[in-house]
């Protein structure tokens, strides 16, 4: 299968050479000419000339307004494309209708490791679309990384893909505002980061089998015997004065403390932490 790769960021030229050390040669093409160098591969001077030479074109951008922009014009007829680029579910969704009324096929994708890290051990991928089409391509997607088929709906790869990032954003932030919390204090990064992140890889142990968990939130079972919303609700207010003190930004906790002070009001103060998915998904 003859692969063609559209935009060349960091991402982009992860999976182009991937690709490489796999035996393919894909054709590439990017805005910036200049970012294919090095990587051996053949540059198509257009959009068009760069989906006419493959049977497969990924797409790895900014988002899918970028796709709309770069592929309007250029003849789809009997192509398929595999979007790998960041949006939303909805998005998702109205580029597998806009792919499809112009004659081609469209997967989506969303890859879950950052761009060093793709096709080596590790590497993984969720995809979501036409089952047939996903599996036709799934010989070269694989080279990526592992491929994980979430199902004939378009929205979902980017659905998975962003749930997850949101747990990476939100964490990120919760590493650099307590970071920011004893600088304040005069406490420089590195007496306080190295174990400060064993707070984070401990997070897995510290809530359980992500089986059982999910049994228990779909059950609405949130008993209180280890920890309950109210004394976990305590901290997070006590976090919010301590970071109101030290004069850095409090958006973070006062989000936080939000959803206990809701779950406390809403009657389950003597509930577990997870109660808090109650009003969360309210």
């Amino acid at each position: 299968m003859n692969v063609t790769v559209i935009g060349l960021g960091p991402m982009g030229r992860a999976m182009s050479a991937a690709l490489l050390r796999a035996g393919h040669t894909p054709t590439v093409w990017n805005r910036t000419e200049g970012r294919a160098e090095g990587l051996g591969v053949a540059v198509a001077p257009t959009p068009a000339a760069a989906v006419a030479a493959g049977d497969l074109t990924i797409l790895s951008l900014t988002d899918y307004t970028a796709m709309y922009t770069i592929l309007d014009g250029v003849d789809l007829t009997g192509r398929t494309l595999v979007n790998l680029s960041s949006d939303t579910p909805d998005a998702s969704r109205a580029a597998f209708d806009w792919a499809v009324a112009r004659g081609a096929t469209f997967v989506t994708g969303g890859v879950m490791v950052p761009a060093p890290a793709v096709g080596h051990p590790g590497s993984f991928a969720f995809y979501s679309g036409p089952r047939a089409v996903f599996e036709r391509c799934r010989p070269v997607l694989e080279v990526i990384g592992e491929t994980r088929y979430l199902g004939a709906d378009p929205g979902l790869a980017q659905l998975f893909y962003q749930a997850h990032l949101d747990i990476f954003l939100t964490a990120l932030s919760g590493i650099l505002h307590a970071t920011a919390l004893v600088a304040a204090a005069g406490v420089p990064p590195e007496e306080f980061l190295p174990d400060a992140l064993g707070m984070v890889t401990g997070i897995p142990a510290m809530v359980g089998d992500g089986a059982a968990l999910a049994a228990q939130l779909a059950a609405g079972l949130h008993p209180g015997d280890l920890s309950t919303t109210t004394m976990m609700g305590a901290t997070a207010e006590h976090i919010l004065r301590t970071s109101e003190k030290a004069g850095i930004d409090v958006e973070l906790p006062r989000a936080v403390l939000s959803h206990y002070g809701r779950a406390v009001a809403a009657g389950l103060g003597s509930r577990n932490w997870t109660a808090l998915y109650e009003v969360i998904r309210a």
